[in-house]
């Protein structure tokens, strides 16, 4: 078990922070020409990976001291110069300053995400029903399967756009990453990915493919990171997920439990072409 507390929130909220430190960074490696870019507001990042990436985010401001009107108009310039809304991740927890100035400036609420975490003990047995799922760790020579596989399961086209497998291609190559390949039948059939910071081991990227869902691929692959993570010495672990999905019920059912629900908070401006 585990307190929902402050200590809790800032550990979470400061490995979601570099994460999109490190996105925005992965962005900017794979297309130098690109205007993929980072900047520090207070104790948190401010990520842009482009205009309309899901990877444009700030997050963990308010979690160690108090926010300023100044701040947010800096983060606002740096996202409304690259034509993108200010998007900006908002734990229960954050100091009240930031909700206040948000509201203040006009931010609505566009999502709502449950963060998730369950306690890892070093040498603990973690078993997910994975009849017939193969998982490995992937390398360079299979990261556009991942990234295909991704796209598909996040976004269910039918054919994936340059868009959806950029997403992709960044999240494999995020520095403290390690991207895991689910098959069944020896097809992809899913794909996940590991970071480690300070004990904390953060599963994320989760995407399985339309045709291998409702066998196991997801619960083998949290089983495999589960692993991967106690292995590492780490004893927490996190993930996120939108409420109340299949996604959730999968984590919860391999012992993680909801810590705090997450808002994300939209300011957009006339000429930003962002949804």
């Amino acid at each position: 078990m585990y307190s929902s507390d402050i200590a809790l929130a800032r550990r979470l909220e400061g490995g979601e922070a570099e994460s999109a430190r490190e996105c925005a960074e992965a962005m900017a490696r794979l297309q130098p020409s690109s205007d993929a870019a980072v900047m520090a507001v207070g104790k948190g990042w401010a990520a842009f990976a482009g205009a309309t990436s899901p990877l444009s985010h700030a997050v963990g401001l308010g979690m160690n001291e108090p926010v300023t009107v100044q701040e947010i108009e800096r983060l606002e310039e740096f996202y409304r110069s690259r034509g993108a809304a200010a998007i900006i991740d908002v734990c229960p927890l954050a100091d009240a300053s930031l909700c206040e100035i948000l509201g203040e400036r006009g931010y609505r609420l566009a999502e709502f995400n449950s963060v998730l975490a369950r306690r890892l003990e070093k040498g603990e047995t973690i078993c997910a029903a994975e009849c017939g799922v193969g998982i490995r760790k992937t390398g360079e020579p299979e990261a556009a399967v991942w990234a295909d596989t991704l796209a598909r399961g996040f976004f269910e086209g039918s054919e994936p756009g340059r868009e959806e497998l950029e997403v992709g291609r960044i999240l494999f190559r995020m520095e403290s990453g390690v991207c895991y390949l689910a098959r069944v039948e020896g097809m992809p059939a899913g794909g996940g990915a590991l970071a480690i910071r300070d004990g904390l081991a953060m599963l994320y990227a989760d995407a399985t493919h339309p045709f291998f869902r409702r066998r196991g691929v997801q619960a083998a692959l949290i089983a495999a990171r589960l692993r991967a993570g106690a292995e590492r010495g780490c004893d927490l672990a996190t993930a996120g997920t939108l409420p109340g999905t299949v996604s959730q019920r999968n984590y919860e059912r391999l012992g993680f439990q909801v810590a705090y629900t997450r808002a994300l908070m939209v300011r957009e401006w006339p000429q930003s072409h962002t949804g």
